[in-house]
């Protein structure tokens, strides 16, 4: 099959907040020549609003986002479009409305030490998500599953690191960028 008679292919840059999924998958979307788009603009001003009180939001809060997210995956698929984009996805049922998505769904599992990640959480500026969030986030957090399309990165290395690290691990290049 030639590249542009394959689907479409939808890279969803995942984890806990904090550990650089928009870094990331920015630079991921970057290198493959990809659209790229961020989950937390899916998000509805309640839930927001909500965050930013530093309330965790239920699965209620959530099933409606993620619905959105798997839409928003579908239309640029149709649309011949492969993405990357990021999702925090923290639960299996989460990955599992974004993998009825109409594209190849494939994750990339940013992890690291918890105290990193707070570290990180804490020197960043002007974002809603509050530290004190990331215990509830790390409480909710399932690893993503052997059986689950995707891979697992270290956060420990530099943006440019991580970024290699992903491609590598998914078998991709700039160079096969519209192959996959």
């Amino acid at each position: 099959m030639k590249p542009s008679e394959e689907q479409p292919s939808a890279i969803v840059v995942m984890g806990p907040s904090g550990v650089g999924k928009t870094t990331v998958a920015e630079g991921i979307a970057a290198a493959l020549g990809r659209r790229f788009a961020e989950a937390d603009e899916f998000h509805s001003a309640e839930a927001v609003a909500k965050m930013r009180g530093g309330t965790p939001l239920t699965d209620a809060d959530r099933w409606p986002w993620l619905a959105r997210i798997r839409d928003w995956i579908t239309a640029e698929a149709e649309a011949g479009r492969s993405t990357v984009l990021t999702c925090s996805a923290l639960k299996r049922a989460y990955r599992d409305i974004l993998r009825e998505a109409k594209a190849d769904v494939r994750f990339v599992f940013l992890t690291g030490d918890p105290a990193l990640i707070a570290q990180r959480i804490g020197a960043r500026e002007g974002h809603y998500m509050p530290p004190s969030l990331l215990a509830s986030q790390l409480a909710d957090l399932e690893a993503l599953g052997e059986d689950e399309p995707g891979v697992r990165v270290d956060v420990a290395g530099t943006p440019d690191e991580i970024v290699r690290d992903a491609l590598g691990k998914l078998g991709l290049s700039p160079a096969t960028a519209r192959e996959a």
